[in-house]
């Protein structure tokens, strides 16, 4: 039985219909919008557009770079510590107007910002991601970009990435909570 079918049947006074371009799943799955992935590629170029500069100015701003990464971790080097921090500092005025004002999504839907509950298997997540970012000088959001730049072996970092993605998911209800 579709949700179309559902919708009908329980509700026969609803004349619309039903919007089914979302298939719903179970909460470990993704949910898919088909919409767009019916798309053509030319559609969507503008978000690999503004991937590509992204990626520039994170090369150019050098925060993918191993080095600059190894330096943070040494206290050797303010710069990586400046970018982060600006990041934070920007991410908290956004929210604080995004809140007092309002702000309302693209699509026009209202903005809820709900607050997360604290739990001890945050903090080991958070050693070991620092430990692998230290590790490998890589942070998983660059990881693309450092390739492009030519560094291959960061294709092994990619490849662990998606690798400890897979472990989590599969033994995350065996987790400390």
């Amino acid at each position: 039985m579709s949700v179309q079918d559902i919708a009908t049947s329980e509700m026969p006074f609803v004349a619309q219909k039903a919007n089914t371009d979302f298939e719903v799943r179970s909460e470990n799955a993704m949910c898919v919008n088909s919409s767009e992935l019916d798309k053509p590629l030319f559609t969507n170029i503008k978000y690999a557009l503004a991937g590509i500069l992204f990626g520039i100015i994170l090369v150019k701003a050098e925060v993918i770079s191993w080095f600059r990464i190894q330096e943070m971790f040494r206290l050797q080097s303010f710069h990586m510590y400046g970018v982060i921090g600006s990041a934070v500092a920007v991410g908290i005025i956004s929210v604080f107007l995004i809140k007092k004002f309002k702000v309302k999504s693209i699509d026009g839907e209202a903005i809820n910002l709900e607050p997360k509950k604290f739990n001890k298997g945050q903090i080991y997540g958070g050693l070991t991601f620092g430990l692998g970012w230290a590790i490998t000088g890589a942070c998983p959001g660059p990881l693309f970009a450092q390739i492009g730049t030519g560094a291959t072996v960061i294709v092994v970092t990619l490849l662990c990435a998606i690798g400890g993605t897979w472990v989590y998911g599969k033994f995350k209800d065996k987790l400390p909570h």
